[in-house]
């Protein structure tokens, strides 16, 4: 259904510099519950020929893309899904590829705890990728995700505007969960963004610039309530592993696909985002979540917003914690 597909993208008027829709190839490593998200949620979005599932467990991510495919008769997709145990030669050519391959957080367990582990998983995910396709934008889901992201820009070989850490587009889609919640309002009147560290701690829900169809939500939140909502977004992530016992999987799979599609139909959305910052906000040689132009060329520009003396605190407040964390990868 070509027709349709190339319709997903010119929906938003992306209709200039698209390529082929039938060219277009993404692929997610890690077919855990948050990759198996990513792939239906930008299967069914139908703005791409091709998803590849990656996995190292014999069979899974070809087990989950043959259930996956199954339901694109009952979701009218045409996308095409396929699995591979570790074969990466089948993810050549891919215009996106998202990472999300990792041991998943416990509760109880720090974002910064996963580090050991993910790193060296991210590492060789990472190579395997570049050989195979050289032009690929990456997005990177594993935690702790700042770190991550960070570590593929510092072992991958890639230009800078081509990694992209996915935190800052769930922190902000969990912050105006919570304002909505707290406005008793629909959630399309509410806008707000989240930037900083992709942490429980680092986290900066920018209450001052969220909206209610354009009026600021602080002319109809008591103290009380917006603290309630900063602290609840902060935790948000947590609060989900401890109910679910792991990571949350269907609100990250849904951003990921938002960020994909903001690629591949060049979209020129902002997003916030973990980036490579070069000067950017008082930060060098750090990933952190700030807006950005997101189209075909990934990080189109980072937008440099007026923060407030208690923003820009807290903003360098997260970034030191994050080089902290930093500070332990091995290269």
């Amino acid at each position: 259904m070509p027709e349709l597909q190339a319709a997903s993208c010119t929906e938003e008027g992306a209709e200039n510099n698209i390529k082929n829709i039938e060219n277009m190839k993404v692929t997610v490593v890690g077919a855990g519950a948050v990759g198996a998200s990513c792939a239906e949620y930008i299967a069914m979005k139908n703005f791409c020929s091709e998803v590849v599932l990656v996995d190292i467990k014999e069979g899974f991510a070809e087990g989950k893309a043959m259930d996956l495919m199954q339901t694109a008769s009952l979701n009218g997709f045409d996308t095409q899904i396929t699995g591979t145990t570790g074969d990466y030669s089948k993810t050549a050519g891919s215009d996106v590829a998202v990472i999300t391959s990792g041991i998943p957080r416990k509760p109880g367990m720090t974002r910064e705890e996963l580090i050991g582990i993910n790193a060296g998983i991210v590492k060789e995910v990472t190579a395997n990728l570049v050989q195979h396709s050289p032009n690929v934008i990456i997005i990177v889901v594993s935690n702790p995700m700042d770190t991550m992201a960070y570590l593929v820009h510092k072992t991958s070989g890639l230009p800078k505007n081509r990694i992209i850490g996915m935190g800052g587009a769930l922190d902000s889609a969990r912050f105006k969960y919570r304002l909505a919640e707290a406005l008793e309002a629909p959630i399309s009147d509410v806008d707000g963004m989240v930037i900083a560290a992709h942490s429980d701690t680092g986290m900066l829900p920018l209450l001052s610039k969220a909206t209610r169809n354009g009026v600021p939500v602080t002319e109809f939140l008591n103290q009380e309530k917006q603290n309630y909502v900063i602290e609840e977004t902060k935790v948000g992530g947590a609060t989900l592993t401890k109910l679910l016992g792991t990571s949350a999987w269907y609100a990250p799979g849904a951003a990921v696909s938002v960020m994909v599609q903001a690629i591949l139909c060049d979209h020129k959305k902002m997003i916030p985002c973990s980036l490579m910052l070069d000067g950017e906000y008082g930060q060098q040689d750090i990933c952190l979540g700030v807006p950005a132009i997101i189209g075909r060329n990934g990080v189109e520009e980072i937008v440099e917003i007026t923060l407030t003396d208690a923003e820009k605190e807290k903003f360098a407040t997260a970034a030191q914690a994050v080089r902290e964390v930093n500070g332990d990868l091995k290269f």
